[in-house]
């Protein structure tokens, strides 16, 4: 039976929003999807290739006379360049239904992260221009780019330029840290010059289920045993490994738990300063759940769990340990390429459905 406490919430989510700092973004730019999860008390959005191409075709009614007409009017345009246009506006009209909270929060929350080409994410140059140029669709925009050697470059002079940044393709503890310092160092070399920062609110992300999913190929191609329930909590762990050090040494960036697997990812951050961003689907599984909406985020992960994680994972320890990865490791680090891979194959897919409207086969 229904608590008298939760009746007086629409749902599980709803609950954790009106009653802990824990925030809910949707990871979705998908107009209904975003409504939905703004009843639940969400404060933010994103959107990145995989997101953008599902939102295409979850939409495709309002898109399909969109992509036509963008045909016409840029007239020698490529599908590339048709298919980004297409995400900006996505992106753009996701946002203007965040920004009464925008206005409320002061720029905290109220934010649409759109994600940087991830077929850039060795040129910091390249990512800043236009991380500038998604910042200027909407004011209340969130820019997502890659913690990788070069991202790690991109964030500090982003930040300086004013951009509120999500740090993405991001699953370590190093590359979380290295995202804090850079943004801190952005943040001080702007209000050196006399900018303003308190509007500003960056977050890192850290891809939990895509650390779970990495260990797991890990297993297999290495043939390590081990309870494959202790799997499940890999990204977990090391996302309140780095909760810890964040608040501790004060870090000015929120944590971002994304890439759902499993409730953990969502019910074991519970009660912290931080952003959960899950699916929509995943957002409807949690609320038909019967979990207790209670502060899980300083309950730590069974030591035992993490022990037998550290001894038999190899880049469990890269992960987990402050010191497991250079910046110059981040590119080649397992969930990187494989996260990277997925992001720029799906952006190839929303060209390759831009081309069909741009050079219709006319055998069909």
């Amino acid at each position: 039976m229904a608590s008298l406490t939760s009746l007086k919430y629409k749902s599980p989510l709803h609950q954790m929003t009106q009653t802990t700092p824990t925030c809910l973004w949707n990871d979705s730019a998908a107009i209904e999807e975003l409504s939905a999860s703004i009843e639940d008390g969400a404060v933010g959005a994103t959107c990145n290739p995989v997101i953008a191409l599902g939102v295409v075709k979850k939409e495709i009614s309002f898109w399909r006379p969109r992509i036509q007409a963008l045909i016409q009017e840029m007239p020698t345009a490529t599908e590339d360049q048709i298919g980004w246009r297409v995400v900006e506006e996505m992106s753009a009209r996701a946002a203007a239904l965040l920004m009464p909270v925008f206005e409320s929060e002061g720029g905290r929350n109220g934010r649409l992260s759109i994600q940087t080409d991830p077929r850039l994410f060795r040129d910091p140059e390249a990512i800043v221009e236009q991380a500038g140029r998604f910042n200027r669709l909407a004011p209340n925009m969130i820019v997502k780019i890659p913690a990788t050697r070069a991202g790690i470059v991109a964030i500090e002079e982003a930040t300086y330029h004013g951009i509120t940044i999500n740090a993405t393709v991001s699953f370590t503890l190093p590359q979380c840290i290295a995202v804090a310092e850079a943004v801190e160092r952005g943040l001080d070399r702007r209000a050196g010059v006399g900018k303003p920062v308190d509007s500003m609110g960056p977050v890192c992300t850290i891809m939990v289920g895509r650390l779970d999913d990495w260990l797991k190929v890990v297993m297999e191609k290495e043939q390590i045993s081990t309870d494959p329930g202790y799997l499940e909590w890999a990204g977990v762990a090391v996302f309140k490994q780095a909760y810890r050090i964040f608040r501790h040494r004060g870090y000015r960036t929120r944590l971002l738990s994304a890439a759902f697997r499993n409730h953990m990812h969502w019910s074991e951050f519970i009660g912290g300063d931080v952003v959960i961003s899950p699916p929509y689907a995943w957002q409807k599984r949690y609320n038909a759940s019967d979990f207790e909406i209670m502060p899980r985020i300083d309950r730590p992960v069974q030591e035992r769990v993490v022990d037998d994680l550290l001894n038999r994972f190899t880049d469990f320890r890269r992960a987990y340990m402050e010191d497991g990865l250079s910046v110059s490791e981040f590119d080649t680090f397992g969930a990187t390429l494989r996260t990277l891979r997925q992001f720029t194959a799906a952006g190839a897919d929303l060209n390759a459905l831009v081309r069909d409207f741009l050079i219709p086969n006319p055998d069909a």
